[in-house]
């Protein structure tokens, strides 16, 4: 069994070379204001790379100011480079690898908000060179292609890729197309053997009403996943009839002690599930699909840590895992994998750096995503031949490491003697000590907040002068099923007494000012944001709440007006044993609910919301506002007409940041004291 522990120690190791070497932080020139809101929130001109199978070639989604984003591809060998998508009413979006020479993508539009959307993704393949460029499928209504064998309809809308690689040895990819009933809730999700030069598709027969699928090894459909009635089960597609048997099955709510979550095969047919296996921690286990038992010891633990990522594979075996403990990092199986980690590190040694390998083992490059806490993701290849390692691109070019603030990823008792892990971020040269404060609190609320590295939120409010926590208070994922159960049913209770007592944590250590606290967040944070104000107004100076949550209620029964992507299976199975039941703990859920515990929100509010969010529909934010309003006039509202659960436009984005710099100046900030 191995047990993670390298993300902690090059995290540790980053930030001291950070702190003591490279010339390029050290010797940079002080800065006389901080990186403008833009820096931050502004889209980013480069989207991510990946190499072809065979390493011969590297793909990016990129862009240049004032043009759409586009596809290029880069001949390793002699450097050139080539644009082989690009339109003038869309961005390209995802994209994939199918073979050593051709790709398929889809497209997005970055100039709108949800609710001006009208077009879907659409499919398109396109060869390395530009050549051989076809729509596979529409991006709205019916249509005949003009490209590509004459006469051939193209596929639905509602036609999406698959999100995994697939074997990338032929023309042919796994896509899927999604079945909606009259509630628009998901019936089951087909699965196409799609070919990308001529548009044919193949479907997969489905057991049942599939909604998830994971291919094998060999990229061959190996294991549907169904939801119904509160329960998934997992079944297996046996390799010589193709014939589908149940494998597994258990609660989709509740705890996951008996869950399996597949994560992968390996070339010998084994599947790989993380797992609890009676344990506290979730571990990754191999899975015998022929007797439908755990492996006796888990193959890899992470030490305080459930394990959370993904298996690094090539064609001839599996050679690790990307893994998110106190920070993302890779965990090799793998001697020569190890070895390379080593002199990637060596060569990279002020960030943590996430290796990805082509599907050839003996491909001569790997693709290097580098980060830390003051540097925003930077995109390199290493050639693991000459040991050179060549840039690619910087995540956010208009970012200094310098001018970033130290993070550091810290601990602190609850009241009630439960450890909460939360990530602190100190301004850039800050010493601890009287310092104005943001508690910064994730949505969700039971999933994984952050991780240790560069953040867009956090930085931006230390580069303002403010401290910023990020507590992962009870009932957030991966730090074990104790953590997570003692969060069932707490919204407004121990969860938020989780947050408050990390702000007192920050006080009793003497790192910031009492006097100088604001708490903030989006959807669940918002609804901890109002909750805060609610319960501790003497902790909190002002509170800023987007897209939050106002009221459990409105959650199981959001009115007629305004619709809600909650399921009924969400409803029926899921929010009662997360929140509890409206009837029976009706006076709970009133005693919790910001909207009617208004009247007690006393100090400076800034609201925002989606005018077309279905996650937390408009009417949790109108409804609050209305009722905090009649007793406090402190209270800025903003609504984003076109935007859903998030910001997506660049404008709003950077609107929003506007307003939040102003308001913390005025409430904690600088300006507090004028």
């Amino acid at each position: 069994m191995l047990v993670f522990t390298r993300a902690v120690r090059v995290a540790a190791m980053a930030a001291f070379v950070l702190c003591g070497a490279p010339a390029a932080l050290a010797q940079a020139p002080a800065a006389t204001s901080p990186p403008p809101i833009s820096a931050f929130f502004a889209n980013a001109a480069f989207g991510g790379a990946k190499l072809s199978p065979d390493a011969r070639y590297l793909a990016a989604r990129s862009s240049t100011k004032g043009q759409r984003d586009f596809l290029v591809v880069v001949d390793l060998q002699d450097n050139s480079g080539k644009i082989v998508a690009s339109y003038s009413d869309a961005d390209v979006g995802d994209f994939e690898w199918v073979n050593n020479e051709r790709l398929i993508f889809n497209t997005r539009d970055r100039s709108l908000g949800l609710g001006d959307t009208s077009k879907a993704p659409g499919l398109y393949a396109v060869d390395h060179d530009g050549a051989q460029f076809v729509q596979l499928a529409e991006r709205t209504g019916g249509g005949i292609v003009t490209g590509g064998p004459k006469g051939r309809r193209l596929l639905p809308w509602h036609t999406f890729m698959l999100g995994q690689p697939g074997a990338q040895d032929s023309d042919h990819v796994y896509i899927i197309s999604p079945a909606l009933d009259m509630k628009r809730e998901v019936r089951y999700v087909n699965l196409l053997r799609l070919n990308t030069r001529t548009g044919s598709t193949q479907a997969v027969p489905r057991p049942g009403n599939a909604k998830g699928w994971l291919l094998d090894h060999k990229g061959e459909p190996r294991l549907a996943i169904t939801s119904e009635d509160g329960r998934i089960t997992l079944h297996y597609r046996e390799p010589g009839d193709g014939n589908w048997r149940e494998l597994a099955s258990y609660a989709s709510f509740g705890n996951g002690q008996d869950a399996i979550q597949p994560v992968g095969f390996g070339p010998d047919g084994t599947l790989y599930v993380l797992a609890r296996g009676g344990k506290k921690f979730l571990s990754l286990y191999a899975y015998d699909v022929a007797t439908r038992k755990l492996g006796a010891e888990p193959l890899l633990s992470a030490g305080g840590y459930d394990v959370d990522g993904s298996l690094v594979v090539n064609r001839d075996r599996i050679l690790g895992m990307t893994l998110r403990t106190d920070a993302i990092s890779n965990e090799w199986f793998d001697s020569g994998m190890k070895s390379l980690q080593a002199a990637v590190d060596k060569a990279l040694p002020a960030t943590i750096n996430v290796l990805s390998v082509p599907a050839q083992a003996d491909s001569p490059w790997a693709l290097v995503t580098s980060y830390s806490d003051r540097i925003p993701l930077v995109y390199n290849l290493y050639n693991r031949q000459t040991g050179q390692v060549n840039k690619v691109a910087d995540s956010r070019p208009g970012i200094v490491p310098a001018q970033m603030g130290r993070q550091e990823f810290v601990r602190y008792k609850a009241r009630d003697g439960l450890e909460i892990p939360a990530l602190l971020t100190l301004p850039a040269g800050a010493k601890p000590g009287g310092l104005p404060l943001v508690v910064l609190v994730h949505g969700g609320p039971y999933v994984r907040g952050n991780s240790w590295g560069w953040g867009a939120e956090s930085q931006f409010l230390a580069s303002r002068g403010y401290a910023v926590l990020e507590p992962e208070f009870r009932g957030s994922l991966g730090f074990g099923v104790h953590h997570f159960q003692a969060g069932l049913k707490q919204w407004g209770l121990k969860m938020q007494d989780d947050i408050a007592d990390g702000a007192r944590w920050a006080i009793d250590k003497g790192i910031v000012d009492p006097q100088r606290i604001c708490i903030a967040g989006p959807s669940y944070g918002g609804y901890a944001t109002l909750m805060g104000l609610v319960n501790d107004p003497e902790l909190y100076k002002c509170g800023i709440n987007w897209v939050g949550v106002t009221d459990l209620g409105l959650l199981f029964d959001n009115g007629w007006m305004y619709s809600s992507d909650a399921t009924d299976e969400i409803k029926a199975y899921q929010l009662p044993q997360m929140l509890g039941d409206p009837v029976k703990d009706a006076e709970r859920f009133k005693a919790t609910s910001p909207i009617q515990q208004a009247a007690r929100i006393t100090r400076p509010l800034l609201l925002a919301y989606g005018g077309v969010d279905e996650r937390v529909p408009l009417n949790h934010g109108t409804q609050l506002r209305d009722a905090v309003m009649r007793t406090n006039q402190q209270v800025e509202w903003v609504q984003y007409p076109e935007e859903g659960h998030g910001w997506a436009l660049e404008k709003n984005r950077i609107d929003f940041y506007t307003r939040v710099e102003k308001f913390l100046d005025r409430h904690i900030g600088s300006g507090a004291a004028r």
